[in-house]
């Protein structure tokens, strides 16, 4: 039995020291190494780094132009006028106001325009038309299809065309040769007139009838444009503004009867 035992333990410590022996002889050259081959190799197409992006902002150039200001509703005694008196446009360079008849005893925007259409005009020649309440309400002033485009008018040629091209044109239904303007009409008139004169500096005195401009009959013997050129002052002076107190409310100079084959 002792010698099954120490047989056992001779085996067992020739074993251990041939496993330090092993340990001991073994070099880092006989380590078995894995094969790793250059980075280049490893792919099949060769390695591009990525592109790197900087972001420029475009460079915006901007173009100033002036812009000419649209008229903007007024304080006071004209807070309250038709959104439609006011132009969705740039004005034109008014200077004048001129008075119509229409030499009827009806009509209204959509009548005259249908007359003139006749005649060969592109659409109403007048800017406004006020009804006389025998095919409108009376006193109601209709905005003609011209005023918010502020296109030049069609309703008093003359030999320069100043006052078609810078002439704002307001014609009253009724025929003034035979008859007053209605009450309402003229109310709705000065009214109209002393915005007018107020919003695009018109002088009283460029505030003429059609008889001004060019031999007519309009706008009739009854209609009194002197009277509504002086309401208009009294209203706007009475409202406070004054700057219109000193202003002339005669004719202007060589403004009168200016020579031309065309009634109209």
């Amino acid at each position: 039995m002792a010698t099954r035992l120490g047989l056992w333990l001779s085996i067992l410590l020739s074993g251990l020291m041939l496993a330090a022996g092993c340990q001991s002889e073994t070099t880092e050259d006989q380590v078995p190494r894995v094969y790793q081959a250059p980075i280049q190799q490893q792919y099949s197409r060769p390695y591009v780094a990525p592109r790197q992006y900087v972001y420029v902002a475009p460079v915006r150039r901007y173009t100033y132009a002036p812009v000419p200001l649209r008229p903007r509703r007024p304080a006071g005694i004209f807070a309250d006028i038709p959104v439609s008196w006011i132009p969705p446009v740039a004005p034109r360079p008014w200077k004048w106001i001129v008075i119509h008849h229409t030499a009827t005893s009806f009509g209204n925007a959509a009548i005259v325009t249908r007359w003139h259409l006749a005649r060969g005009f592109d659409e109403m020649g007048y800017h406004f038309l006020i009804d006389n309440g025998n095919g409108g309400p009376d006193g109601r002033v209709e905005v003609g299809t011209r005023w918010p485009k502020q296109k030049w008018g069609a309703h008093t040629k003359t030999p320069d065309n100043q006052f078609n091209n810078y002439g704002i044109g307001i014609c009253l239904v009724g025929n003034f040769d035979i008859t007053h303007p209605t009450p309402a009409q003229l109310h709705s008139l000065t009214r109209l007139v002393a915005y007018l004169m107020l919003t695009y500096h018109i002088s009283p005195d460029h505030v003429l009838g059609h008889n001004n401009c060019k031999p007519t009959d309009c706008p009739g013997r009854y209609m009194n444009v002197a009277a509504v050129r002086r309401a208009a002052v009294r209203m706007l002076v009475d409202a406070g503004y004054t700057q219109f107190a000193h202003e002339p409310t005669a004719l202007a100079a060589g403004t009168e009867l200016l020579r031309d084959v065309d009634a109209r």
